[in-house]
């Protein structure tokens, strides 16, 4: 079992930066951030694998979101810039033992993060 807990959610404005992290209790290969809000499915927002470094991004953030992990502290992050606020959802850390090929944003995770509340306010 892989617990993951997550931090840095809040509030900005339009135009804001916030940085998630998620620190996992173990090595776990692949890694990503995912969001969504009431009433709507999930979304995957970008995703890494910790070996390889292979990233994906979903268009949506490309070039304003940014993912990336510290192998020593098992801690991955999302730094998100220039915020919007149809960026404004709960944000779920989630983690799997995919290799580089199967780490990508549609693949199913099976641990997951408590979750944490991004809201942006224009």
């Amino acid at each position: 079992q892989v617990v993951l807990v997550e931090s840095g959610g809040g509030s900005v404005q339009t135009g804001g930066s916030l940085r998630l992290s998620c620190t996992a209790s173990d090595s776990i290969y692949c890694m990503g951030w995912f969001r969504q809000g009431v009433g709507e499915e999930r979304e995957g927002v970008a995703v890494t694998h910790t070996t390889t470094g292979t990233t994906y991004y979903a268009r949506g953030v490309q070039g304003r979101f940014t993912i990336s992990h510290d192998k020593a502290q098992n801690t991955l992050y999302l730094q998100m810039d220039s915020l919007q606020p149809e960026d404004t959802d709960k944000y779920y850390c989630a983690a799997d033992w995919y290799g580089s090929s199967n780490c990508i944003l549609a693949a199913p995770m099976g641990y997951w993060g408590q979750g944490t509340q991004v809201t942006v306010s224009s």
